[in-house]
């Protein structure tokens, strides 16, 4: 165990007024924390350098908590110094950032105890690496009691972080640890199969592709080929100990093959997902508008289905790893943690359940709500008409059919220039009557902004340059769950394979990730449904779906086709939200 002190130069210009008091901070390295089946894990703790019990913000992940923000992750190291130079200034020297983790430098000055714990199998850890598995949750939950029995602790142990970092703070919340008083998920998905792996039954290729590779094996514990090291020793990040190849592989699922062995939602998945209403603690989820295809989706269903009676919603802009950083946030976060583990009455619990950052290409604003859907939303049907290219409040009298290339541009559908601002926030359904000259089909649902002079808009998203937002379906997934969809989000169960009959048409609902977007004036709405992923020209996608397993050969490359108008009406569910003028009228 290594242990360093150091003294707080300055405060962070953050920090909340009403706070008075400014600790140096006592770095501890390598702390181990037994689990209930004898494994001992390891945990860095940062905590004020004085007597005292003191609030615990934990993080336990797969990362490497000796691995620093930049070495591991130094494109969007980079992205976010441009977005918040004073990263490394006023109030911290960034010594200690890790990805998608708190800052040590800008919590513990006010008077909490930062540990960051390397999950089994990875870092300083040793055992079996099983990302997100049961045995990874009991663990968390085995250190959030761990904490609060520690001298420094006074018992209230809180959770926060990014991705990884908040998918399993829905996960253990379940559990009901008795010392747990409040989660805050930044960016974190709740539904393990429909919002990180199987778009609408669709096999997400990304994580399979790069995200087990690059960045859990590159950290599994004893890992001798480990590129990665500690910036102040040198060590690996890995641990001393040295593991054969052979070794290292017995030490480790095969993360591919379980995604692709589970192609269906089934107990494998479920057992890796929240059972939400079991969740009793505050909670702030924390989403970001431009992450269709992954987390936004979770965060929001996150809020709605917990059982807590104290949870709010912050909906946010920006790429992946920037709020959770800034400053505004930063406060946010620290009011959240200060009322419910130090009971301190900072005006917390006034606060709207409901905030959200409304984008518009002029420049985005704030609001607040009481509830989510908004309560002024009016879903507003736009119907689809092939003869025209259209989408129209009318529907169409004739019915018309459009063919496609599964593999091709496919089809795309477009507003009249809008006569007034016009702002859609909430869910999105697109009810479409479609066919296939094959025995299934994936729909792409793709919304987009086109402005005054015809130019498209590409977003600065979360993870990649974004449309509006995106939906998928796999059309032999199309069966819906009775007792989760609503009038406003179908729910899909994915639950068995139903071959289609080639040239016979079906109605299917497509979820489409929820947005919040402002049209100005003069501006349109574009529905491209393709069979296939949307990219932009020149800008490759990172959030894609081309598995050779699950995509690869004739199935999904055949020809397609959507009915419009008449009895066979298909449309697009807007969710609506009147101006402020047309609300008094």
């Amino acid at each position: 165990m290594r242990m360093t002190k150091e003294i707080k130069r300055e405060r962070d210009e953050s920090d909340d007024p009403d706070q008075q008091k400014s600790y140096g901070m006592i770095f501890e390295q390598d702390i181990p924390i037994p689990v209930s089946d004898g494994l001992v894990l390891r945990a860095n703790v940062f905590r004020p350098d004085a007597e005292g019990n003191f609030p615990v913000i934990m993080a336990q992940g797969v990362y490497g908590k000796d691995l620093h923000f930049e070495d591991g992750f130094k494109t969007q190291w980079d992205q976010l110094t441009g977005v918040y130079p004073e990263l490394c200034s006023n109030g911290s020297t960034g010594r200690y950032l890790r990805w998608e983790t708190a800052d040590p430098e800008r919590w513990v000055p006010d008077g909490f105890v930062i540990i960051q714990i390397d999950s089994r199998g990875c870092g300083k850890s040793p055992g079996y690496l099983d990302p997100r598995s049961p045995r990874e949750i009991v663990d968390y939950y085995d250190a959030i009691e761990w904490a609060a029995r520690q001298p420094w602790s006074n018992g209230k142990i809180g959770l926060l972080g990014i991705s990884y970092y908040a998918v399993t703070q829905w996960r253990v919340a379940t559990l009901r640890p008795p010392h747990l008083a409040a989660i805050c998920p930044w960016e974190g998905y709740t539904d393990y199969y429909r919002d990180s792996t199987h778009h609408g039954g669709i096999l997400s290729s990304g994580f399979a592709n790069y995200w087990w590779p690059k960045q859990c094996l590159a950290v599994q514990h004893g890992n001798g080929a480990s590129p990665h090291r500690e910036r102040e020793t040198g060590k690996r990040v890995t641990g001393e100990e040295e593991l054969s190849e052979q070794e290292l592989i017995a030490n480790r699922t095969d993360y591919v093959a379980d995604i692709l062995r589970h192609s269906l939602d089934s107990a494998w998945w479920r057992e890796r997902t929240p059972v939400l209403d079991r969740i009793e603690v505050p909670v702030l989820s924390a989403g970001n508008w431009g992450g269709p295809g992954m987390h936004l989706r979770g965060n929001i269903e996150g809020f709605l289905g917990t059982g807590s009676r104290q949870k709010w919603l912050s909906l946010h802009v920006g790429k992946h790893w920037e709020g959770f950083y800034l400053p505004e946030y930063v406060a946010m976060q620290k009011r959240f943690f200060n009322h419910f583990l130090r009971d301190e009455q900072n005006g917390w619990q006034n606060e709207p359940e409901v905030r959200i950052v409304v984008r518009d290409p002029r420049g985005d604003r704030v609001r607040a709500a009481s509830s989510f859907p908004l309560p002024e939303t009016q879903p507003t049907r736009h119907y689809l008409d092939v003869a025209s290219g259209m989408l129209s409040t009318d529907c169409p009298a004739e019915q018309c059919i459009a063919i496609f290339d599964a593999m091709g541009e496919g089809l795309s559908f477009t507003t009249a220039p809008f006569a007034v601002d016009t702002e859609f926030t909430g869910f999105i359904t697109a009810h479409l009557w479609v066919s296939s000259s094959t025995e299934d089909m994936d729909l792409f649902a793709v919304l987009r902004m086109v402005d005054g002079a015809g130019k498209e808009v590409v977003i600065n998203g979360a993870h990649e340059a974004s449309p509006v937002s995106r939906g998928w379906l796999r059309v032999s997934h199309r069966r819906l769950d009775p007792q989760r969809s609503n009038a406003l989000r179908p729910f899909h169960a994915h639950d068995r394979v139903e071959p289609l009959v080639p040239g016979e048409f079906y109605e299917v609902d497509v979820e489409i990730w929820p947005t919040s977007m402002v049209f100005p004036k003069g501006y349109r709405l574009v529905l491209t449904i393709m069979g296939k992923d949307f990219e932009f020209p020149d800008i490759p996608g990172r959030i894609l779906h081309k598995h050779e397993s699950d995509r690869g050969g004739a199935t999904f490359q055949g020809s397609s086709r959507v009915v419009t108008g008449g009895t066979r009406a298909s449309y697009l569910t807007l969710p609506h939200i009147p101006s402020i003028n047309d609300r008094e009228e």
